[in-house]
Order: structure tokens, then C-alpha cells, then sequence
């Protein structure tokens, strides 16, 4: 195993609080803590994801921090006419929010402690909650998506606490459940009342700033058949053939809504994708089908209302289905089902983008500065809709999440540990540049 050594920080823009402070960031405690998370499987909706919220609730304990640990109102929440969704069953869930002291917190980092399932353990090169160390690469499941975020929020909070914080303004963390699914958490804790001038979510974007993310509605279609014996398929109607036209609808509506694109958009080969994730077709091998379940997402435009993209779909479904002899007389059905992420931005950013530009520069960063936006759904669209600015700042590459390749340069970790220890030090004495010693 590679030692990561210290978390150097040459001497740039950066008082002495600063560097003593970042002085205190351990990189072999951040790997351990990593390593320790990723041992959790916090699957959404699992025990798991209720376990670890307690595990870090001890942690935030032991900084000195204002913790509030509550068992979030399912019911309540669900019944709300705002509610985000959900796509799997949870008969448990809680929020987790930790602070420095009294009054709205200046800055707070936001992650979500949820992972999705593992998939294929036989694409796994072992037990995906068993992290394996290679040199600085940390390999499992969520390792970048998203516990090297969460590890990073703790290792910039422990700094700030053990040098003390300014006294102006509190700081604050908040760790959410059920972001793979909805946002269950994040609605959950701005409903709860806790809300920040200012927003930093660690999601993973290469060490870059992201501030705008397309929506992502997931929808359901139903396409009816006729069953027969399979040696009879001639008598039958099979509803799997009927989705084909479906399909090639789907690809043609996302080639349309990609034609022009926000420029925070513009570098993504496709910025508002449709998938299909799931088929269920057929219950046996020798019949023809006559029912097929198709599950997918639909990317949101950025500011687009998602009621129109809803219809968007719905009229391609309607429209291909009037020109099929079938399907015009079996028109099939679309549902709008769990996860329901509209798109969101960064709203009055100026000071948060110059907090974090400052922070960047102050621990010599060379990452890119231009804000870009990401094609999926996030927490971020959460926060922006209550006032609060918030972007995307976080270690690891999104492109290999929900993969069995899944992984973290923890070099990238401790960085961002670092700039955001200054960004928590600077707005919490109320200053974007350094704060006084």
C-alpha cells in the first residue's frame, strides 16, 4: 500500500488559521474513513442506509458539532404535493444535519449517503463493500458515488474544528438519504427547516464546479398483446414486437430535444438523454408475450417545466401508436413512477462561486474553473428551489458510478478536503479572501 504522506499546501493565499488548519488534514485518516464507509451498503431503502446515518451522526458528535438526528414522518412526507418520489420501499428513513452553532449556517456541504445496488457481483473483482486499496485508487461500491464526497465533508469540518472557526457566521453539514431515488432526504431536511445561505454538494465532478443539472422523470410503459402457444405465434399478438415502434419513437424524441441545448449543456454528446433501464416481457419461454413493462428516464431540459416534458413523451407515444394498426386499437399507457428530479441551477451565485474560486486558488488547485452542467438529476435542484445557491464540487469521475469499475484518486479526496476546509474557514468569518489569523 502507497503512503499518501501529509496533505501539503504550498503557501499561496492563505492566513495562518489556514494553514494550520489544513496542516491538521490526515490523508491515511481520510483513506481509513473511506474504507469504513464503503464497508457500509447503504443500498436505498436498505437497514443500511438507516445504519450509517447513525454512524455519522456519532462522528459529527465527536467534532463538537449541534447534531440533529430525527426519524423523518414517511406519511407526512409522502403526502406532500411536492414530494420527489421514491423507487423503492422504505418503511424507515433519517435525516441527518450538523452545525456549528445557532442562526442560518453561511456555508453548509451537502452529501447523500445512499449507493445503489451492486448489480453483477460476477463484474465485481470482489465483494463490492469490501474496499480494495490500489496504490492512491480506492475501489467499491460508492466509493465516488458518493462516500469520498461524504469523507471529504468530514475531514474539511474535523480542520476547521480543531483550530477553531471564526465566530461570525456557523457552518454547517447535512447528509441525506434516498438521492439515487428522488431526494427523499434532501426534501426531508429543507421541509425540517434547515436551510443555508449558501450550498457546496460534493458530488463527484473531477475535482470541477458544476453548476446546473438536468431533471431525470422516470416513466413506465405498458404495450398490451395477444398470448398463443409459441408454435402458433401466427394466431397471437406478441406485445414485445408491438414496443419496437415505441422504441424508435423514444430515440427520435431525444435526437429532437437535443438539437439546441443551454451552453452549460453544450459539451455533453447527449444532454437530455431517454433510456429504457428495465423490460419485463413474457412469463414463459413458449408463449407469445401479451404484456410488456418498460421502465426508463426521461432527461428534463434546464428550466424546463417538467409537466411539458411529461406531455413530450406522452404525444410520441400517441403519435407512433396512431400510425400501428395494433397499436392505434391497443393504444399503450404511460405512468409517471418513482424518482420524479426536475432540472435546477445555481441562482445568485456571484459570492459562492467566488468563495469556492478563492478556496481553489488558496490550496493551488489546477482543475477547470468554467461551471458546466451534468445530465443527471441531483439534490441541487432541491436547494435552488428554496433561494439557497448551491453547486457541485466533489472528488471522483461520475462516469464510472453505478459501474462495477467504481473508484477514487484518494489524492483528489484530500484536495478537495482542503479547499473546502478554507471555503468552511473563510465563510464562517464572513470573507472570501483569507481569514485573519
Amino acid at each position: 500500500m502507497t503512503s499518501l504522506g501529509t496533505a501539503e499546501v504550498q503557501p499561496l493565499d492563505l492566513s495562518d488559521v489556514e494553514r494550520r488548519a489544513l496542516d491538521t488534514i490526515d490523508p491515511d485518516e481520510i483513506r481509513s474513513e473511506l474504507v469504513t464507509l464503503i464497508g457500509i451498503p447503504s443500498v436505498g431503502g436498505s437497514d443500511a442506509e438507516c445504519e450509517i446515518q447513525h454512524v455519522l451522526a456519532r462522528r459529527l458528535d465527536e467534532c463538537g458539532l449541534e447534531v440533529d438526528l430525527w426519524q423523518a414522518d414517511l406519511d407526512s412526507l409522502r403526502s406532500d404535493r411536492a414530494f420527489p418520489g421514491e423507487e423503492v420501499e422504505r418503511s424507515e428513513a433519517w435525516g441527518l444535519v450538523a452545525t456549528s452553532g445557532p442562526g442560518v449556517p453561511a456555508l453548509v456541504l451537502q452529501g447523500h449517503v445512499d449507493v445503489v445496488p451492486p448489480g453483477d457481483l460476477d463484474r465485481w473483482r470482489g465483494d463490492p463493500y469490501v474496499a480494495r486499496v490500489a496504490d492512491t485508487r480506492v475501489q467499491g461500491r460508492g466509493a465516488c458515488d458518493m462516500k469520498a464526497g461524504l469523507v471529504a465533508n468530514l475531514a474539511a469540518v474535523r480542520a476547521v474544528q480543531r483550530v477553531g472557526l471564526p465566530s461570525a457566521r456557523p457552518i454547517g453539514l447535512h447528509f441525506a438519504i434516498g438521492e439515487e431515488d428522488g431526494g427523499l432526504g434532501a426534501f426531508a431536511t429543507l421541509r425540517r427547516g434547515h436551510v443555508a445561505d449558501a450550498c457546496i454538494i460534493t458530488e463527484p465532478t473531477s475535482g470541477g464546479i458544476v453548476t446546473a443539472a438536468g431533471g431525470a422523470l422516470t416513466f413506465e410503459i405498458r404495450v398490451g398483446g395477444v398470448a398463443s402457444h409459441g408454435s402458433t405465434a401466427y394466431a397471437g399478438r406478441s406485445a414485445l414486437h408491438h414496443f419496437v415502434p415505441l422504441l424508435t419513437a423514444l430515440g427520435d424524441l431525444e435526437r429532437r430535444r437535443n438539437e439546441s441545448v443551454d451552453p452549460l449543456m453544450a459539451g455533453l454528446p447527449v444532454a437530455y438523454p431517454i433510456s429504457v433501464g428495465r423490460v419485463r416481457c413474457g412469463d414463459w419461454a413458449s408463449s407469445v408475450p401479451d404484456l410488456l413493462v418498460a421502465e426508463g428516464r426521461l432527461g428534463v431540459a434546464l428550466d424546463e417545466d417538467p409537466a411539458q416534458a411529461r406531455a413530450a413523451l406522452e404525444e410520441a407515444i400517441r403519435v407512433t401508436a396512431r400510425g400501428n394498426t395494433w397499436l392505434r386499437h391497443h393504444p399503450p399507457t404511460v405512468s409517471w413512477t418513482g424518482g420524479q428530479y426536475a432540472s435546477g441551477r445555481l441562482v445568485d451565485g456571484a459570492s459562492l462561486l467566488g468563495l469556492l474560486g478563492s478556496s481553489l486558488d488558496a490550496v493551488g488547485a489546477t482543475t477547470p474553473r468554467q461551471p458546466r452542467g451534468v445530465p443527471y438529476g441531483s439534490d441541487l435542484r432541491l436547494y435552488s428551489g428554496e433561494g439557497v445557491p448551491t453547486l457541485h464540487y466533489g472528488p471522483g469521475d461520475a462516469q464510472v458510478a453505478h459501474s462495477p469499475r467504481e473508484e477514487v484518486d484518494l489524492r483528489e479526496v484530500v484536495q478537495v478536503a482542503q479547499t473546502l476546509t478554507v471555503a468552511l474557514l473563510r465563510a464562517a468569518g464572513g470573507v472570501d479572501g483569507p481569514v485573519a489569523s
